[in-house]
């Protein structure tokens, strides 16, 4: 697997440089899969695909604060990112692994690589409702996945020093809720891991046997996705 950890300005470049990794690895021959790891430097609400903004983000609040509400294009509900929380991306090949066509592995597949990673550093890690991943029945972890026909996009968030209380503040409480939330608030709902991002993301790379430097990536693409894409108001906002 290839290896890229490249993070840009800001959430509407990473979330474009996510895609456009995808589709590189989509008309590349062979079978191409990329590790990356990356973490916002700006405080940004991260809207799923079909996630309409004012059910699930406080927007008086991100306007206020200089926080931008942005979307991306892979499912799941919506989160805040930013400093404190580690994000990660896969990209992963059909031909490598067809059982992955199968939603359900496929969530299971990716969740179990990186509960191992996380699990070697905190103890137990549990993989909850549909993609989440938690530690005493807290969240740490919220993932989303885009598939296309010969790849797939997994990618999520680790969080490891983040201000929580950021999150109750920009987000209202999800319209859909696993069962095991229980209908908890943000603030009782997810927790920090509390290790050092250095080792977190080591034991990403080795679980993953990310070995190979991805210097090659797609930054043209990544550049019109952003423009045309990424920071339209039709696009983050025509829910």
């Amino acid at each position: 697997m290839q290896f890229l950890n490249k993070t840009l300005a800001t959430a509407a470049e990473n979330l474009a440089l996510d895609e456009a990794l995808l589709e590189s690895a989509e008309v590349a021959p062979g079978d191409v899969e990329v590790l990356r790891l990356w973490e916002s430097p700006q405080y940004a609400a991260v809207l799923g695909r079909s996630s309409r903004a004012a059910d699930e983000v406080d927007l008086k609040v991100c306007h206020s604060r200089g926080i931008p509400v942005v979307r991306r294009a892979s499912g799941g509900g919506s989160v805040v990112i930013g400093p404190g929380c580690l994000m990660y991306s896969v990209v992963l090949s059909y031909q490598r692994r067809p059982q992955l066509r199968m939603i359900e592995r496929a969530h299971h597949f990716v969740l179990e690589v990186v509960a191992a990673a996380v699990g070697d550093l905190v103890g137990e890690v549990q993989l909850s409702g549909t993609s989440d991943l938690t530690q005493a029945g807290r969240k740490f972890s919220g993932n989303s996945l885009r598939c296309k026909r010969h790849q797939l996009l997994y990618h999520g968030t680790l969080l490891y020093d983040f201000p929580l209380e950021l999150i109750s503040s920009c987000l209202h409480s999800p319209p859909r809720q696993p069962e095991y939330r229980a209908d908890r608030s943000h603030t009782e709902f997810v927790t920090n891991l509390a290790v050092p991002v250095d080792q977190l993301r080591a034991s990403l790379i080795h679980q993953w046997r990310a070995v190979q430097l991805l210097d090659d990536w797609p930054r043209a693409r990544t550049v019109e996705l952003t423009a045309e894409k990424f920071t339209q108001h039709k696009w983050n906002f025509g829910r």
